[in-house]
């Protein structure tokens, strides 16, 4: 009724008292003594409220206990039945039980400190010459504990050696200067955890502790060192050490679930062996599936972790144990206790033992020793770990031989304080059992770990040794089965290998979450570490997902190309037709047409035509300076050559018909020979303006490296845009007069009309030079020069056509109409009067 559904086990409590002669043999007097810390039970209610009853889990701690306890005591009889550590002198021993909790471990730490052969701590400005009820203290096991009891005896400078407190935050000896330990910090095992992980390349885990100083210490390691390494901690969370509180189970599948989510295939555990098997079991019952579960000697050797029902579904468990060795004699010596336990004499001695100490002060002896068989304590001698207890001692022991000055004949009887021992336990070696041990800057003792893997035999458990960890980590990997079909290791990563030639692009809001992106062109990837590709040089290439840059190639138009074929093809002949054309014009000069269309000056014009036409040439292979500056030099002279002749055409037309009265007067400056002064002075002028293009800024070879990918494209550059509109602007307004001077200009009906010729020429060379203009001003490719040839070739072909081609038709086809009165010149017409 009170209690429904929860057992409570008191029998494994600290409360029920049980005396026997065994717990007796706890504590022994002599000349030092040493006070032993150990956990020998825990509060009943805390451990064994549960929905069903675990008696295996208090006995289990309870065995752990009494063995470092009988591990202590054996290394003293050792000492004391030794001849050349402490000969003539006897160590003394007086161990309480700390039942896993701060406020009990602090009774028996304050009794420690009270004055010897008393119940009373002094009060003293100067402790020099303070003796206190032991020499050294001997424990805790637990991390938490050791932080409580660690600043009492930092405070009177005992010496303090625990065999199982691993915490970080003991290192400071400023804090606790005289706090010492006989295993590794957690530091030590963090790094070997972190190793074990970038081995087999899991970069994508969850990490879980249990709510106390060494789950929460070791974790917070963990995290500031993971960074580092690219590993990513997709979960990280802690979990409660008291399983009875209300909140524990919800806080426990919250856990679960959190991790489920995460979809990760590692969980490194940092807790002890009670909070762990609650998260084991819990996991196994939620169906979180099999995983890689990365333990510590904490809950990794530990039998009640190992005997969750169905422990083996869970996946593959791997951990890391502190190396230790052996400790000779033992097995035999616990083995001859429990045998003299059973004398009537053992009986009797413990009771007169019993009897020198004083009880009254704090009475806490073991309670459950009096039920307690060398049956139930014979299988955990097989996995508890005695060593660490045993060099405790030790340290302790050598520190004193140190300090009393002992020879092999004896030690002098002098007293020595508790504060004169930690000089010779900072800086001297110690040897047990033919090993040398030495406590390093931070008050510990590496040496190093065993990485052990759960291995199933036939049902049973085996706990595998399959690599060592010693600053450096080695694995024998063939000797590891994992959970997965293959017996491989899994994946465990949020992100995959980028490839050769991809970087990380961070996806959401976790920056160890990416996904691996192509570099781009002209771009490369240069380690595995690069966090965004490198632009290759400007004089380099590179494709996408490139790991080097190449040299660029030249682009330009080069000759063989098909396209610089079909252009010259064209250019030929356009200056084929221009020269046939010349040729038919010759042979013709002294009819009325050719008389009509110039004479002359229609075979200088092309000529000038079939130059412009040749000079394609010089935008086709490598360009030059001096290439192209020609280039622009060329077509100006070229075209002005051609468009100077129709000029003086353009202004007789105008003359006789707009200005017929003054007709008379004017002609003779605008035909027969003074005609070609015009055409001189056109020259004259446009090669005084190629004169300021050059000084001004003539085109000029320029390297584009931005226009095409893989190559780097050659091109003429207008430096002066200026100069540009000079040279090719005195051509348009020579155009644009011919253009005004003709186009509204009417012929009779049966006569040529020679003035349309020269309008329609100039029209399509405005048309033409439209479309030039801002092609030519946008393009920064190969096709530029192409774009200058085809203006070149389109302006010719374009007064060609316009001009001459109809007039070559008469000539060949209609040679009839070759008459004066059809090709009657406007200069030998009757000037109308003006009106």
């Amino acid at each position: 009724l009170l209690l429904p559904g929860l057992w409570l086990g008191l029998s494994r409590g600290c409360a029920a008292p049980s005396p026997s002669c065994l717990s007796a043999q706890f504590r022994r007097p002599g000349d030092f003594v040493l006070g032993g810390l150990f956990p020998f039970g825990k509060d009943a209610v805390n451990l064994t409220a549960r929905s069903e009853p675990t008696p295996l889990l208090c006995e289990r701690l309870f065995m752990d206990g009494l063995i470092w306890a009988l591990g202590m005591r054996f290394a003293i009889d050792q000492i004391n039945n030794s001849s050349w550590l402490l000969p003539g002198v006897t160590l003394g021993y007086d161990m309480y039980d700390t039942c896993f909790e701060a406020l009990v471990a602090l009774q028996p730490s304050l009794l420690f400190l009270s004055r010897r052969d008393t119940a009373a701590i002094g009060v003293l400005c100067n402790y020099t010459e303070y003796q206190p009820r032991v020499t050294a203290v001997i424990g805790p096991h637990k991390s938490d504990l050791c932080l409580v009891t660690a600043k009492l005896f930092s405070s009177f400078l005992i010496p303090q050696v625990s065999y199982g407190a691993s915490s970080e935050t003991l290192s400071n000896t400023e804090l606790y200067p005289s706090f010492y330990r006989t295993v590794p910090s957690d530091k030590n095992l963090v790094e070997a955890v972190v190793l074990l992980l970038n081995q087999f390349g899991w970069n994508w885990i969850a990490t879980v502790g249990s709510d106390d100083e060494y789950g929460r210490g070791a974790q917070a390691l963990f995290l500031s060192m993971v960074g580092n390494d690219n590993i990513c901690i997709a979960f990280e969370g802690l979990i409660p050490t008291d399983l009875a509180e209300p909140n524990a189970k919800k806080q426990l599948e919250d856990t679960v679930r959190l991790i489920n989510s995460t979809q990760v295939n590692v969980i490194v555990l940092f807790a002890f062996s009670l909070p762990a098997q609650a998260l084991l079991e819990l996991s196994i019952t939620m169906g979180l599936g099999r995983k890689v579960w990365i333990g510590t000697e904490a809950w990794m050797l530990s039998d009640i972790a190992a005997s969750t029902p169905n422990i083996q579904s869970i996946g593959t468990v791997l951990g890391f144990v502190m190396k230790t060795g052996a400790v000779p004699g033992f097995p035999e010596y616990v083995a001859e206790l429990f045998s003299s336990v059973r004398r009537e004499e053992f009986c009797r001695e413990s009771r007169e033992l019993s009897g020198r100490v004083n009880a009254e002060a704090l009475d806490t002896h073991c309670r459950q020793c009096g039920r307690v068989t060398l049956q139930d304590v014979w299988p955990a001698l097989r996995v508890s770990t005695v060593q660490p207890v045993h060099l405790a001692v030790y340290s302790v022991a050598h520190a004193l031989h140190r300090a009393l000055g002992c020879t092999p004949k004896g030690c002098p009887k002098t007293p020595v304080r508790a504060w004169q021992l930690l000089h010779f336990m900072n800086t001297l070696p110690f040897e047990v059992n033919g090993q040398s041990f030495r406590f390093d800057q931070s008050h510990g003792t590496n040496t190093g770990y065993k990485l052990i893997f759960w291995a199933w035999r036939n049902g049973s458990l085996t706990y595998l040794p399959v690599g060592d960890y010693d600053q450096s980590l080695y694995i024998r990997k063939s000797q590891i089965q994992f959970h997965t079909p293959d017996q491989k290791e899994p994946t465990s990563e949020c992100f995959r290998r980028c490839q050769p030639g991809q970087v990380r692009r961070i996806k959401g809001f976790n920056l160890c979450c990416y996904d691996c992106t192509d570099c781009p062109e002209n771009t490369f990837w240069s380690s595995a570490d690069s966090t965004g590709c490198i632009p290759c040089p400007q004089h380099q290439w590179a494709p996408a997902r490139s790991t080097r840059c190449h040299d660029r190639s030249e682009r330009f138009l080069f000759w063989h190309e098909p396209l610089a074929v079909a252009l010259l093809t064209v250019a030929a002949l356009t200056a084929a037709l221009s020269a046939a054309t010349a040729l038919l014009f010759l042979r013709h000069l002294r009819t009325p047409l050719v008389r009509a269309s110039g004479g002359g000056r229609s075979l200088f014009a092309l000529l000038c035509l079939a130059l412009l036409s040749l000079s394609c040439c010089l935008y086709v292979g490598r360009p030059s300076d001096g290439r192209c500056a020609l280039q622009q030099l060329s077509y100006a002279l070229g075209l002005n050559g051609c468009l100077a002749t129709f000029v003086p055409k353009a202004l007789e037309v105008t003359l006789v018909t707009e200005f017929p009265r003054r007709a008379p007067r004017l002609l003779r400056w605008v035909t027969g020979g003074r005609a070609w002064l015009l055409v001189a002075a056109s020259l004259l002028a446009e090669a005084l303006l190629c004169f300021g293009h050059v000084r001004l800024g003539p085109d000029a070879l320029v390297a584009d490296y931005a226009a095409l990918p893989s190559e780097v494209l050659l091109v003429c550059a207008t430096k002066s845009w200026a100069a540009f509109a000079l040279l090719h602007g005195s051509n348009s307004c020579l155009a644009l007069g011919c253009f005004l001077c003709t186009f509204m200009v009417q012929t009779p009906g049966r006569r040529y009309n020679v003035a349309r010729g020269v309008t329609f020429a100039t029209l399509l060379y405005f048309v033409v030079w439209i479309f030039f203009v801002v092609i030519f001003a946008t393009l920064r490719t190969v096709l530029r020069p192409v774009a200058q040839v085809c203006t070149i070739l389109a302006t010719t072909l374009g007064i060609l056509g316009s001009y001459f081609l109809p007039k070559c038709y008469i000539l060949v086809f209609r040679p009839e109409l070759n008459t004066g009165d059809y090709f009657q010149n406007p200069g030998e017409e009757e000037p109308e009067e003006d009106s």
